[in-house]
């Protein structure tokens, strides 16, 4: 019962949400915040009809009907990506593959601040992590193999480079995620001169492959 649920309320709101866009077309750019506006006064409009579907199927336990979800209402993304845990808005957003959603963030591709709709694409790229409780504005362009660390956030049309780490409000890159190859690179990070002296190979392997696990506290 829950899955057909699911499926007739995506499918009718799918149809429902058909119309609307050839009565008026969905377009990016920065709208008043009154009902005089056409295009704020149709986001409204096109919020509404997805509300019940999106909110039906993210509380199912299967992560398959919230991609399911997403691709239906026109956001470009994969089934092999982990968005489960967080919000992703459900228009104006592209992922590319093998993307990490942390838990309690948001992907948002309009803002309203003051008396302002900001209504601007997002792009994700391939093997993006972006950590919990992080904030995606609109406009954000994150490009491939780079990490958004915990509890960070993007500005409007902010653009992260690849192959690097970001962190803070706003986010600021920290440093590039080249991996580490050399051992002695390892080693120098890791210990200090005295305590290289009592560990040998074997415990180093261990104890490097401990510290290599991403951990976070976090309030």
């Amino acid at each position: 019962m829950y899955v057909t649920s699911v499926f007739s309320s995506i499918l009718c709101a799918k149809c429902i949400l058909n119309i609307v866009n050839r009565i008026y077309k969905p377009k990016e750019g920065v709208f008043h915040r009154n009902e005089s506006d056409k295009d704020y006064r149709y986001w409204c409009l096109r919020n509404t009809i997805k509300r019940w579907p999106v909110w039906l199927s993210h509380k199912f336990p299967i992560p398959f009907f919230d991609n399911l979800c997403f691709k239906m209402f026109g956001v470009k993304t994969t089934f092999s990506n982990s968005l489960f845990e967080g919000w992703v808005d459900c228009e104006f957003v592209e992922f590319g593959k093998n993307v990490k959603i942390g838990q309690g963030s948001f992907i948002i591709s309009n803002i309203i601040i003051k008396d302002k709709l900001i209504l601007k694409k997002v792009t994700i790229q391939d093997n993006v992590i972006i950590g919990a409780h992080s904030i995606v504005l609109p406009g954000t362009v994150i490009e491939s193999n780079t990490i958004l660390n915990t509890i960070s956030m993007t500005t409007v049309n902010q653009r992260l480079v690849s192959d690097s780490v970001y962190n803070g409000f706003p986010a600021k890159k920290v440093e590039g995620s080249e991996l580490i190859k050399n051992e002695a690179q390892i080693k120098h990070l890791i210990f200090d001169t005295k305590e290289l002296e009592e560990f040998d190979e074997e415990k180093l392997r261990t104890h490097t492959k401990e510290l290599s696990v991403p951990f976070h506290f976090y309030l």
